[in-house]
Formats: structure tokens, C-alpha cells, sequence
């Protein structure tokens, strides 16, 4: 069985005007330029319109928001869940703190004489420089030992630089010790404080200690180094040692020199016991 053929009652075309042109369809198609560019621009148009409302919304809610919580008191804050911390309590109306003894308050021993503060000489020791025998080392002195004299003194005197106190003696055959107290102003412990990491810092160097030291304990940043031997064609081997710590406005400066070896309980008790004289 075959399928249905076409009918052959299909409408036939209209017939072309006379005037040669063809026949224009009595509604524009939906698919002309200019019916489909309007409705797009409709679409853009709400659509910005609503990303403006959506900002203005924005902005005017934070605008609010902060205002309310402006005209809001301040919530306090919970108190700190620590019922062991130990709190110092406060005189009573009228009583104040009684000032430390002079043998505890570092600032009243360092206005008297700061050489009283320095290790006392071992017995049996000698003096290792004539010129230190009263104690003081004049700071022109003091920063002539640096490699630019002119600039250390500058510096020094930037820092606050007051006095220098120090203590020199000999013992053994070549033993020598230097223990020098370098006071800075007294509402500047930075300058004391500088002077020493100044010093600590080119200790690891070849020419030095080329190591970083051990700490010095009972002090915030002391350290005291023990030298590799220095050993020259014709002359005695050199062991050195030096410790440089600082309290309050007191720098510590101290050295050992020996042409026998220098362990590091000899520069550590040093360090120590003076320390202590502070």
C-alpha cells in the first residue's frame, strides 16, 4: 500500500502585477533590523537600572547601619578568664612605695663613683698600664682605640657617652685583663644598649672571635667569646677572650690577653663577678 499522494488542490500562486514588480507581503516579517534592535535596548535599560537601585541600595544601608551604631553605647569587653594572674595591688590613700637601698638601686650606685663598681684587682696581680691607675680613661682616649677616632668620638658623643671607668692588672708571666665600665646618660640606657650590640656584631668576623658567642646568664644580652689562637712567625702564640654585656647605663666591656690558652671559665667567671658588682 502506497502512501498518500499529494492533492492537487493546492493553492496556486498568485498572479505577478503587471507592472513587472513582486507582490510586498501585507505584514513585515519579525526578523527585520528594526523590530529586533528595540527590544534589546528595553532589556539593557532595566537591566542597569536595577544595578543602580542595587548600589544606591547598598550604600545607603552601610550609611544607615554605621549611623545606628554610632548612636549605640560601647559594649564592654568580658573580663579576662584568668582568676591566677597575680596583680600588684595598690597602696593605700596616703602611703607611697619605699625607694630601694642604695646597695639594690643601680642609678644611685652609678651617680657616685662608677670605678667603685669595677672587679677589684686579684691579690698578687700588678698593674698592666700606669696610665689607668687612677681608674678613669679619658673618652678622647677611649675612642682613639677605634679605627676612626675622629668618628667614634662623634658617634660616641651621639650616643650620650659620659665616662668610662677601668681596671687593668697582669698576672702570670703574660696574662693581662682590661674590665672597662662605659656610663651613657642616665634617661638614655639605648646608647649603652647600642654600644654593645655595635660590638657583639663584628664578633663572629675572621679577625675575631668568628664565632657567636655563648650567653651571659643573669643578663639580657651578654656574651662572653673565646678567640682561635693567632699565631705569627717569631712571635708568641695570642689567645684572646672578651665579654661585652650591658645593665641599665653601663656598658661592659672586658678583655683577657694571654700567650697561653684561655679557657672559657676564665672569661665566663669574669663576666659573671662583675655582673654581680651591678
Amino acid at each position: 500500500m502506497k502512501p498518500d499522494a499529494p492533492a492537487d488542490t493546492a493553492p496556486a500562486p498568485e498572479a505577478a502585477p503587471e507592472d513587472g514588480t513582486s507582490a510586498a507581503p501585507e505584514t513585515e516579517p519579525d526578523t527585520a533590523p528594526g523590530a529586533a534592535a528595540r527590544p534589546r535596548r528595553r532589556v539593557l535599560r532595566t537591566v542597569g537600572l536595577i544595578a543602580v537601585a542595587a548600589v544606591i541600595g547598598l550604600v545607603g544601608g552601610t550609611a544607615v547601619g554605621y549611623g545606628v551604631q554610632a548612636q549605640r553605647e560601647p559594649t564592654a569587653l568580658p573580663p579576662l578568664n584568668q582568676p591566677g594572674l597575680a596583680q600588684p595591688k595598690p597602696l593605700p590613700k596616703g602611703q607611697k612605695a619605699k625607694p630601694l637601698p642604695a646597695s639594690e638601686d643601680l642609678r644611685a650606685k652609678a651617680r657616685g663613683d662608677l670605678r667603685k663598681l669595677l672587679l677589684p684587682k686579684p691579690a698578687g696581680a700588678r698593674n698592666a698600664d700606669a696610665a689607668d691607675t687612677d681608674g678613669w680613661m679619658d673618652v678622647s682616649a677611649f675612642t682613639s682605640m677605634f679605627d676612626r677616632p675622629s668618628g667614634a668620638l662623634d658617634h660616641q658623643i651621639g650616643l650620650g657617652l659620659r665616662r668610662v671607668a677601668v681596671a687593668s692588672w697582669a698576672t702570670g708571666e703574660h696574662r693581662e685583663v682590661d674590665v672597662r665600665l662605659i656610663q651613657y646618660r642616665a634617661n638614655d640606657v639605648l646608647g649603652a644598649q647600642e654600644y654593645v650590640e655595635d660590638q657583639q656584631g663584628y664578633m663572629p668576623d675572621e679577625d675575631f672571635a668568628r664565632n657567636e658567642g655563648r650567653e651571659l646568664k643573669g643578663s639580657t644580652n651578654g656574651r662572653y667569646y673565646v678567640f682561635p689562637v693567632k699565631r705569627k712567625a717569631g712571635y708568641l702564640d695570642m689567645y684572646r677572650a672578651r665579654a661585652y654585656f650591658h645593665r641599665g647605663d653601663i656598658a661592659v666591656e672586658i678583655f683577657i690577653v694571654d700567650t697561653k690558652k684561655i679557657s672559657e671559665n676564665d672569661i665566663r667567671s669574669l663576666a659573671e663577678r662583675q655582673l654581680g658588682r651591678l
